[in-house]
């Protein structure tokens, strides 16, 4: 029923984590992205872009001509190899003089228009060439300004559900302010643990020493108190403890008894078949039996319902453990009823929903301030992913 005493995370952070500052960084990324690749679409629609494609795809047809015929058409080479060079090179270069960079394939054409062909020609026409060559620099440039773009609003939409998340937190948190961090938990927190350990090992015992009868008879009565979730014997299980002389022997002791052989377990029960058949099956449910359904959360239920749950809890804790732990579950009862109850239950409610950099924000007065700059974040990125969007 209990819970370690002791506080644990409301929400998963990974250390340096903070969803604030990343959500809004994560925004400026994508508004970078956007910007520039808006230069660059601009850069383009002021040439037009299929007057861009072509000049770029001219580009990279001359220089495969130039690639290929090289090394047949120089010199005193082949002939051959000469003649389609200049027939396909001219075809390559014979561009619309619209197109950005017309005079750029006129110089490379004049640069190979010779009767004999050089290395160093092969070379001035590529030169010639190299103002076409910016404009397939500019569409790879937009492809990588593309896909940065991308990048940057899939990181936005991320980091603005992570920022949706960690404002459910901080809404949490600034709920929380209320809570007296400096309230001695002490009081509530040593006698809840004193009487938890001292029902586990009470429980333990009994379930060593009493027989199988008194134990499951126990269960059924604990099942019938609304504050104590235990689970109730299988029904063969208690018949068969029920209507065998072996359910006089303790829970711990059957167990035992499963393990034995066959003609060990003659000496100690009537009918090994039934033993084996009632307890070897239920070996986990037995197994599994401890006095955790008896012990108080933490952190504490509120007042009235920890007081209530306590009345149901002394007639059952007092047939298995000793005067020392009921008493002290009465005095957790009486603090349950007392005026300063509630700010302490409240306060070990919030250091245990808490991690440490939420409970400095309580502490440093500052949780509906980072309340309020995360919710300003969140506009911004908002209105960051909205004005970026592109059809």
């Amino acid at each position: 029923m209990s819970e370690s005493a002791g506080g644990t995370a409301g929400r998963a952070k990974g250390e340096g984590d903070d969803p604030v500052a990343e959500a809004g960084e994560a925004a400026a990324r994508l508004r970078e992205r956007y910007d520039e690749l808006r230069r660059i679409e601009s850069r383009i629609d002021g040439y037009g872009r299929e007057r861009v494609e072509a000049a770029a795809d001219a580009y990279r047809h001359a220089h495969r001509i130039l690639d290929r015929f090289e090394e047949d058409a120089v010199g005193s080479g082949d002939f051959e190899s000469y003649v389609r060079f200049r027939g396909e090179f001219d075809d390559a270069v014979d561009v619309d003089d619209d197109l950005p960079a017309a005079a750029a394939f006129d110089a490379a054409d004049e640069a190979v228009d010779k009767r004999r062909l050089s290395e160093e020609d092969f070379a001035a026409a590529r030169e010639a060439l190299e103002p076409a060559g910016e404009f397939v620099d500019l569409l790879e440039a937009y492809d990588d300004a593309v896909d940065d773009y991308r990048a940057a609003r899939k990181a936005a939409r991320e980091a603005r559900k992570r920022l949706d998340a960690r404002l459910d937190g901080l809404r949490e948190v600034a709920e929380m302010a209320d809570a007296d961090l400096d309230a001695d938990l002490d009081r509530v927190r040593e006698p809840i643990e004193a009487y938890d350990e001292a029902v586990r090992a009470a429980f333990e015992e009994f379930f060593k020493s009493a027989s199988a009868r008194e134990v499951f008879d126990f269960l059924d009565r604990a099942d019938g108190t609304p504050f104590v979730d235990v689970d109730v014997p299988p029904t063969d299980l208690a018949e068969y403890v029920e209507t065998h002389a072996a359910g006089e022997e303790p829970p711990a002791t059957l167990l035992e008894y499963a393990d034995y052989t066959n003609s060990k377990l003659e000496h100690y029960v009537d009918d090994p078949g039934a033993l084996r058949t009632a307890v070897a099956v239920h070996r986990t449910y037995l197994e599994r039996l401890d006095g955790e359904p008896l012990t108080l959360d933490w952190p504490p239920k509120s007042g009235d319902e920890l007081a209530y749950e306590i009345d149901e809890l002394v007639p059952l804790v007092g047939r298995i453990a000793d005067d020392e732990a009921v008493a002290t579950l009465r005095s957790v009862r009486e603090l349950a009823r007392s005026d300063e109850y509630e700010r302490l239950r409240r306060a070990a409610e919030v250091r245990h929903e808490l991690d440490d950099e939420d409970l400095a924000l309580i502490e440093e007065g500052e949780a509906e301030a980072r309340l309020a700059e995360a919710e300003r974040t969140l506009s911004t990125v908002e209105d960051v992913l909205a004005e970026t969007e592109r059809e």
